[in-house]
């Protein structure tokens, strides 16, 4: 349920926004510097070894998320609710989100537990980040089989993995376009699929957009955390791998479709 709006009046509530998305956002780059140059080496030099510091680090970062998180709210940037969270303390499952705005990863981050996450190529050649996500277990998005086998293995030894399947923010208004990769992934490693829909009733943080185009009321976000579901569904005996991640493609994207209808219509649908 969205909560009350603020008394002030419009133009000064929108331009307080305008401020604090631009502080918010400074104060991510600096705090995110200065942890990838203090913190995440202290743990990492402080661990017995590599696993250890990984849920170390893996601890830290989900805490700075959900710090960030709170302050975007204490700001009054936005207000959230969550549905279905216990869910997202089972390992070992494939966590699939749709991805319409900038923080989604921030918000997903910041509540699964010990995440392994896809992350941009990128982000191995910056140097503030390179070595904190390469600690925390991340796999960069390269093509191929590789990366599904990544994954799989990931998934393999109990931990879980989080995937955005559309590759990039989805744009307002068009219909959403998923890529097979999550599909892939989840039929190669027989996980079961914990699927995530992210709604934000109002355009904020969208593709292509920029920071300060602040919406005219503040945004509400609705996180669904919905039963989880087996990969073997989508595989029997007879169908072809390509044709299953299709198949596991298409009802993902259906599934999303309904679920960002139903929290922006009013109306609840059916499951996977």
């Amino acid at each position: 349920m969205r909560p009350a709006e603020t008394s002030l009046p419009g133009w000064l509530d929108r331009s307080l926004r305008r401020i604090g998305t631009g502080v918010a956002f400074a104060v991510f780059g600096v705090g995110g510097t200065l942890l990838s140059f203090t913190l995440f080496p202290a743990i990492r030099l402080g661990s017995r070894d590599g696993a250890v510091a990984q849920r170390r680090i893996n601890r830290a970062l989900r805490g700075s998320m959900a710090l960030f998180i709170w302050f975007m709210k204490r700001l009054g940037l936005m207000t959230y609710e969550l549905q279905g969270l216990e869910r997202l303390e089972r390992p070992g499952v494939l966590i699939v989100a749709n991805h319409p705005t900038l923080i989604d990863v921030v918000f997903m981050l910041s509540l699964v537990p010990d995440a392994g996450c896809v992350v941009k190529r990128a982000l191995w050649r910056n140097p503030a980040l390179r070595w904190p996500v390469i600690w925390a277990g991340f796999i960069p998005n390269s093509d191929g089989p590789a990366l599904i086998e990544d994954c799989a293995r990931m998934l393999r030894s109990g931990r879980s993995l989080l995937v955005f399947p559309e590759g990039t923010r989805s744009v307002p208004g068009r219909p959403l376009e998923l890529k097979r990769g999550a599909a892939q992934i989840a039929l190669a490693s027989r996980a079961d699929i914990l699927p995530v829909s992210i709604v934000c009733d109002t355009p904020f943080l969208t593709k292509d957009s920029v920071w300060y185009r602040v919406p005219a009321r503040r945004p509400h976000y609705t996180i669904r955390i919905e039963a989880s579901m087996p990969a073997d569904r989508y595989l029997p005996p007879d169908v072809p791998h390509a044709a299953a991640a299709r198949r596991l493609t298409a009802r993902l994207a259906s599934h999303f479709t309904r679920e960002i209808e139903s929290v922006l219509g009013g109306v609840r649908p059916a499951g996977l």
